[in-house]
């Protein structure tokens, strides 16, 4: 079943929807958040809530692209695990990396008070992603929105960790630049 048909499953509030989904994008999702909290049991209850949410947020969310939808729940979802986590001090280091590395760009996003221009900022980001090369921004895509550790993205493109290292500190280099220029950073 293709994703328009699960789409029109949801808008119809046919439960099938969820069947489907479980069966095209299980795994997948359990990946975003596993990636996110190294925990199979907590990655699990994710990828759970994702449907559930899935299901209340469509209608009147109608995705252009149900896959990314998916992947947006999800990954939110485990963040907010991982919040919760980090209130109790119960967190590894190589969990947050890539939240960290991200900081010094766009900061914790506790500054940024209106949720306008939050979206807006994350916008300017996303359009930032798109003008990079297609390798550059696969890696960026891949270590901040997916939270996959470095050695797993040096391996599945042939680098050595020190080159993705790298590349991903350049691309935050442009990021920050990027950002200034379109008035989200002063310095």
């Amino acid at each position: 079943m293709d994703d328009n048909d699960i789409i029109d499953l949801y808008w119809k509030r046919d439960q099938k929807a969820i069947t489907y989904t479980t069966q095209k994008y299980e795994s997948y999702c359990y990946k975003i958040a596993n990636n996110i909290l190294d925990s199979r049991e907590d990655s699990e209850e994710c990828v759970n809530d994702t449907w559930l949410t899935a299901w209340n947020e469509m209608p009147p969310k109608r995705p252009n692209y149900l896959k990314l939808f998916l992947a947006r729940i999800v990954r939110n979802i485990a963040v907010n695990v991982l919040e919760a986590r980090m209130a109790k001090k119960r967190f590894g280091r190589e969990t947050l990396l890539p939240l960290e590395e991200l900081s010094e760009c766009v900061g914790d996003g506790k500054s940024i008070e209106d949720e306008l221009e939050a979206k807006e900022l994350e916008n300017c980001i996303g359009r930032f992603v798109s003008e990079l090369p297609e390798r550059e921004g696969n890696l960026f895509t891949r270590r901040y929105f997916f939270s996959e550790s470095i050695k797993a993205i040096a391996k599945g493109y042939g680098l050595t960790p020190h080159n993705v290292t790298v590349i991903l500190g350049r691309t935050r280099s442009k990021l920050r630049e990027y950002l200034k220029q379109e008035g989200y950073l002063n310095e």
